[in-house]
């Protein structure tokens, strides 16, 4: 199993950015993806999950903003983020797991994380 994250980058604040996580050597659809992300000096948190029937799950801090999808037949998710916000500023990690947490601990594979940095 491996995952690969992309998109992140730099935005000013209001902003918008798209992160895709593709992943090969499994069919993603069968299992929950999630996405978290981890800012300097801070503990990796949940910011949004998608299960195998489509099921969406967000964080508090980014329902209304950002929007977590599939697209099983890529094999990829996708995490829409608009109205950035300068506290959103983090790496942000996809994740793989056979069932739905909030915990980043619960989550068996990740891949390697894209920074995002949204300016003020």
């Amino acid at each position: 199993v491996q995952l690969q994250a992309s998109g992140g980058g730099l935005v000013q604040a209001g902003g918008s950015l798209r992160l895709s996580c593709a992943a090969s050597g499994y069919a993603l659809g069968s299992y929950v993806m999630g996405w978290f992300r981890q800012a300097p000096g801070k503990e990796r948190e949940f910011v949004a999950g998608i299960g195998s029937g489509g099921r969406t799950y967000y964080a508090a801090s980014v329902q209304g903003r950002f929007t977590i999808s599939r697209d099983n037949a890529k094999n990829t998710v996708f995490l829409q983020m608009n109205s950035l916000k300068p506290e959103d500023t983090a790496v942000y990690y996809c994740a793989t797991n056979w069932r739905f947490s909030r915990r980043w601990s619960e989550y068996d594979y990740w891949g390697q994380g894209t920074l995002v940095t949204v300016s003020s």
